[in-house]
């Protein structure tokens, strides 16, 4: 399975997709459907292309120079994730906010450090201590706080079906996990 090409990957889950249309009670060959598995498989080719990426490179590409040490703090960057549990999706919004020591990176980086994890099959917990664990180690900051809201389709559409129900998780380390005042200043931040 390694040695075969992204095209020859999609193919083969097209294929797999028109078994499972089929193993559904539908006909892949109906009109509406003929397009349908190579439309979900590059899809889903894409919703997972986090694999596919390296967090490290990405955070590398816009590192630089600072000698301030006071928060940064962008807020509500939007995702789109996969529960790894249904492979239903999960979206909502991240927070991150660090204290350089030396290096910042590049303002967007943040937010394309959230896609990276957010294109994997995913638990909003990890997904969360992920994003924070990239930024320290890209940043060497002196420390990181994430804070993850979710709202996740396999609690909304199938089981308890609550549709008012969300999700908050948060991860952070370094000064954030010592300092009580700290992590305050930063739900200030996020809360304007």
């Amino acid at each position: 399975m390694d040695q075969l090409s992204d095209s020859q990957r999609i193919e083969a889950i097209a294929s797999h997709i028109e078994s499972i249309i089929s193993l559904l009670g539908e006909d892949p060959s109906r009109e509406g459907l003929l397009k349908t598995p190579v439309r979900a498989a590059k899809a889903l080719w894409f919703l997972t292309s986090g694999y596919r990426t390296s967090p490290q490179e990405v955070m590398n590409q816009a590192l630089f120079e600072h000698e301030g040490s006071q928060m940064i703090v962008v807020k509500d960057i939007e995702f789109y994730s996969q529960c790894e549990h249904h492979i239903l999706p999960f979206f909502g919004k991240v927070s991150i906010g660090y204290i350089p020591d030396g290096k910042i990176v590049g303002l967007s980086k943040l937010a394309r450090i959230v896609n990276v994890f957010a294109r994997r099959l995913q638990v909003q917990e990890r997904f969360t201590a992920q994003i924070c664990e990239a930024v320290l180690e890209a940043v060497q900051a002196k420390g990181v706080i994430v804070v993850c809201n979710g709202e996740h389709l396999c609690m909304k559409m199938r089981g308890v079906e609550k549709q008012h129900s969300s999700t908050t998780t948060m991860h952070y380390n370094g000064v954030f996990a010592e300092d009580r005042d700290l992590r305050r200043e930063f739900f200030d931040a996020i809360s304007q």
